[in-house]
């Protein structure tokens, strides 16, 4: 009964509602368009605070739990990859930049397995966290994707910045981070296995 509730707590509950909005972001970007990509661009960022806040309240209220460590770098993965994957036919991202950051994803996921079935923990470095807050940062942009010139009926004639240009930038930004960060934990696996 204890491990049920530990399993149900609310940190964990956040992690499933983030997978959860990642079909609704795949069902918004099928059909292109400025107010698809708003909606989509809404669930993805309150996605995005809830891969903060999960992990603030599991460690605030000490209820980490082996099932919360798996699930949260997998709702990352999954609705990161479903966002960018979806952005592909309307050129708003480039597909090699997208094999890329899926193969480093699929690389370091294969040596974490290899590392744990050997009873080591190789603890995700900053470089790693700062690519999943530019990942994200960049998706918001690239979802907005267009010129705004209002907003909630107000005219913004004065202020109307191009939200997928500020995406792209964040984007080449997390996609250097995720080379660097998959070279440094490569580093750290053969660190630990060749000898």
């Amino acid at each position: 009964m204890s491990q049920d509730v530990k399993l149900l707590n609310l940190p964990n509950i956040l992690t499933l509602a983030r997978i959860a909005a990642v079909p609704v972001i795949v069902v918004l970007l099928l059909a292109e368009s400025r107010e698809n990509c708003f909606w989509a661009a809404l669930v993805f960022s309150l996605a995005a605070i809830t891969d903060w806040l999960d992990g603030y309240l599991a460690r605030k209220w000490q209820v980490v739990t082996v099932l919360g460590k798996f699930l949260d770098p997998l709702a990352d993965k999954l609705i990161v990859m479903a966002a960018l994957i979806m952005l592909i036919p309307y050129d708003r991202v480039p597909a090699w930049a997208v094999f890329v950051i899926l193969a480093r994803e699929m690389l370091v996921t294969g040596l974490r397995s290899i590392a744990s079935s050997e009873g080591i923990v190789i603890a995700a470095s900053d470089l790693g966290k700062y690519k999943t807050i530019f990942q994200m940062v960049s998706i918001i942009g690239l979802l907005l994707h267009y010129r705004y010139y209002w907003f909630f009926g107000v005219e913004l004639n004065f202020l109307y910045p191009s939200f997928h240009n500020a995406g792209i930038f964040f984007f080449y930004i997390s996609l250097l981070l995720t080379l660097w960060s998959g070279g440094d934990y490569l580093f750290k696996f053969f660190r630990l296995f060749v000898k």
